[in-house]
Formats: C-alpha cells, structure tokens, sequence
C-alpha cells in the first residue's frame, strides 16, 4: 500500500535509460538558467527601499546611484563567469574551480557556501514570491508562512518526480516577467517624461541620519541581485554545440536583462519617489503607482510570485547536485549519491526541503530577515571562484592570459571587498549565522572523511596473512597479495616460511 502511494505521488520507476538530459538551445537555456537572477531584482530592490527610506528623502534619492554601483559589479562578475566557461567548458561551479585551483580547503568553503546559498535562495524566493502575491491580495499576509509551505511543497513533489528543469512549463513564468515587466518599464519611463509634476510623491521624512555606514549597508544588501549570475558557468554541458560559446552568449543577454530590469526599477523607484505601506513590496507599490490595480497589475504581482517560485526551483535542481558530488568525494553521506525511482537525487531533495521548510517557519515567512543570512555565502563562492579561475590561468598560460588573469582578479577583488562589506554591515542582523555555519560544514565534511577513511581502513585486507585474503585456496596462498612487512616471498633465494604458513601440497 505505501508503495501505490508513493507511486501516486511520484510516479511509477524510470529506466536507467532516460537519465540523460535533452540539450538546450540559448532560448531555452536562458529560461531553465536566469529565473534566480532575473527574480532577484524582487528582493534586492525591496532590500534597497527597506535600507534607505528610515533616511526619509535624502535616503531615497541614492536609490539610483545605489542601483548603478551595483550594476557595476554586475558587469564585473558576469565578465568574470563569461572567462569561466570558456575555462571549463565542462562545467565549472565553484566548488570544483576553488578545489582544483586554490586546494581542498578552499574547495570546501566554497562547497559549504554554495549550499547554503541554495538553500536560502529556496526561502528567499518563496516568501518573497508569496509577499509579491500578498501585495495584491493583503489577506494573504497573516498566511504567509503557510502559503510559502504549501508552495515548498508543492516544489518538491514535482521534482521528487523528476520534473526537468529545462521542461517547457518552466519557461513559461521567465517569458510572462520578461513580457510583463519590460514593457512596464517602458511605460513608466514615458508616463515619467510626460506626467512627472502629476506622478511625483511626498518622500517620506527621515527617521534616521544618512551616514556611510547606513549607505554600506543598503548596497551590500542590495548586491542579493546578482544571485543566480553563476547558474550557466555550473551547466554548460546542458547547451548544444559549441556549449562554451552559446553558453557564453546566454550569460551576456542574461547579465543584460538584469541589468535592464535592476536599472530600470530603481531609477523609476527614485524618479516618482514611490514609498509603499507596510505590508506592501516596493515593486508591487511602482506597478500600483503606474497600472493602478486593475488585471494589468493582477498579472504583474502573479508573474513575479512564479518567477520566483521557479526560481526557488533552481535550488532543487543545483543543491542535490553539488550534494552528490561533495558525497562522491567522501565530504557528505555517500546516500545523497543516490538516485531514486524517478532518476533524481531524492535524498538530497528531501534534504533542502526539509531544511527550507524549517527556515521558513524560523523567520515568519519574512525574507527582508533571511536576506543578511543569504548574501554572504553566495559572494563568498564568487570571490573564491574567482581566484581559482586566476591561478588556473596562470597555469595554463595560453594566448591571452594575462588578459583573462586580470579580469578574474579584478572580479576577485570586487566580490570580496563586497563580503567583507556585507560581514561588517550586516553581521548583527543575521550574517553572523552564515558565518558561523560555514566553518562548522567545513569541519563537518573533513570529518565525514575522516570516518569513510577510518571505515575503510578498518576493512582493509592490507598487512593481512594471504590464508585470510578472499581467493586464497587451502594451502596456497597468493603471492600477489604476500604481505609487505615479510622480506622474502616464495620462490626467493633465502626463503624460509614463517610459522603460519601452510607449504603448499605437492600433486
């Protein structure tokens, strides 16, 4: 009975031959890699608004140049992965530049940061697709933690059944924001030039002084928009031939779409001085302000909540993963290697969704409070990524290297001055948890290692008699497994049995 429930839920058992993957054109594989950049501008727009208007107007008017700093070093980063798939054009997340490159160490930190970055882009992108949603319907905010658990859900089951992420169905939430909030833009730049006088709001007053620390703090916690930029250097063998090269050209438009929507909302946030209520998101109060609350608006609010929650599903896609290669390796239980009925890593989709749901319920279904936890771990991958990528260069040392040395380093330089950043401003909000978590993985892994090697000693036949070796007959032991502490073997000048060997029987 439990098993017809299982297969209810997921699914009846795939055959091994299916496994593999249908590669993806560049339409289809900026839809499968970019809704966890896209979606990001819902949050990191939120977490600007949220940081500068306790400066009242003042505050709010370095909305934009805000947006323009952080729109620098998103040119820097996707240049930076722009040289890392061409570096592995086999796929190369951070946790296997950073271990091949930098050492073990480095490798694992970057391992440990990247899972928990999936891990709260799962939570991130849920509450904030359901505050999106809420933002429509207010009645929905008192539900929220039970909406993003439902919708967890939901998630989970679907990939439980082996759903793909390059499947049509998740094209479809990517191509309705992009239709939807392009065009929104676009018409919020000429209602601006034509109506400003009419459009412009009181700015709130301050409540707080500006100051630099205020300033760090909004930009480190809005660079949560460059989350998911690295998604298409980790997937590369997903594309068709050439895979660097459409790769490539998929992160450059990806990396330009965000840049037009992150730009392009802040600069309208400022230029109309939008401020939205309490239990209202920012970019719910811009698509308020311009469409006022007609289906247009409906539709704006319904497509930000599923690129979010497809968003959310990246996570399912790339966190059971990067468990199964972390296991491989002998740093996690070798379980999450498994596959299950439906092809999947199953454990490790239970693993995040149980973790996910947990965080969930831990923060109220509040991502403004998830967010600190959040940005630290990702940048913390980019910076040793980068680095990696600098020495693999200096390694290789073909055509222009040095050129491609420089560009990673300066990408280097950057995502780490922002870490830095972002533990300073952010630590007493919640930072210090992701600080914290990613050294106790650390030490976890190496002892999870440490146990598999121990095991594995414990089992070895190595230093053992040959009459105790698997394959030894009565009698005649193997000389091939002779052991290594006995200078002479059988069939050597100056052989003389030990005690406990049996001469062999003469036929």
């Amino acid at each position: 009975m439990l098993n017809r429930i299982r297969h209810l839920l997921l699914g009846s058992p795939l055959p091994t031959q299916r496994l593999g993957e249908e590669r993806l054109n560049k339409i289809r594989a900026l839809a499968a890699f970019s809704p966890d950049a896209l979606s990001s501008i819902a949050y990191a727009n939120q977490e600007i608004y949220l940081g500068l208007v306790v400066a009242g107007g003042a505050g709010l008017s370095l909305t934009f140049p805000i947006g323009l700093a952080i729109t620098g070093l998103l040119v820097l980063v996707a240049l930076s992965y722009f040289q890392t798939i061409h570096g592995y054009p086999t796929g190369g997340g951070s946790y296997v530049v950073a271990r091949q490159n930098l050492g073990t160490l480095p490798g694992l930190v970057a391992g440990a940061a990247l899972l928990i970055g999936y891990l709260l882009t799962a939570a991130v992108s849920l509450t904030a697709g359901v505050e999106a949603i809420a933002s429509a319907f207010p009645f929905l905010w008192s539900h929220r933690v039970s909406a993003s658990l439902a919708l967890l859900t939901v998630i989970a089951l679907l990939n439980l059944r082996g759903l793909r992420e390059s499947g049509t169905l998740m094209a479809i939430p990517v191509y309705l924001f992009l239709c939807t909030y392009l065009p929104l833009l676009g018409y919020g730049v000429v209602r601006l030039w034509v109506h400003r006088p009419e459009l412009a709001a009181a700015a709130p007053p301050p409540g707080e002084p500006l100051t630099a620390l205020l300033i760090l703090r909004t930009f480190s916690a809005g660079c949560t928009a460059l989350t998911g930029i690295e998604a298409i250097s980790n997937g590369v063998p997903a594309f068709r031939p050439p895979e660097a090269r459409n790769a490539g050209r998929t992160l450059l438009v990806m990396a330009l779409l965000m840049a037009l929507l992150f730009l392009g909302s802040t600069g309208l946030t400022q230029a109309l001085a939008v401020v939205a209520p309490v239990q209202e998101t920012i970019l719910s109060a811009l698509a308020r302000r311009l469409l006022g609350t007609g289906p247009l608006y409906v539709l704006i609010q319904v497509s930000t909540m599923l690129i979010l929650v497809v968003a959310a599903n990246t996570s399912f896609a790339g966190f059971p993963r990067l468990a199964m290669i972390l296991a491989r390796d002998g740093f996690l239980p070798r379980q999450l290697t498994s596959l299950g009925d439906r092809l999947v890593f199953a454990n490790g989709i239970l693993l995040l969704g149980g973790a996910t749901g947990l965080l969930i319920v831990a923060f109220g279904g509040d991502s403004h409070a998830l967010v600190p936890l959040f940005a630290v771990g990702v940048f913390l991958a980019f910076t040793l990524s980068q680095a990696g990528m600098v020495v693999h260069w200096w390694r290789n040392r073909d055509g222009t290297w040095w050129l491609k040395a420089a560009l990673n380093s300066v990408g280097a330089l950057a995502t780490g001055t922002t870490v830095i950043v972002m533990g300073f401003t952010k630590f007493a909000q919640g930072a210090w948890i992701t600080l914290l978590l990613i050294p106790l993985l650390v030490v976890t892994f190496l002892r999870i290692r440490a146990h598999y090697r121990q095991v594995a000693e414990q089992l070895s036949m190595h230093g053992l008699p040959p009459s105790l070796k698997p394959g030894c007959s009565r009698g005649k032991p193997m000389l091939s497994t002779w052991p290594t502490g006995t200078p002479e073997r059988p069939g050597t000048p100056g052989f003389s049995p030990p005690a406990w060997w049996v001469m062999p029987s003469v036929p």
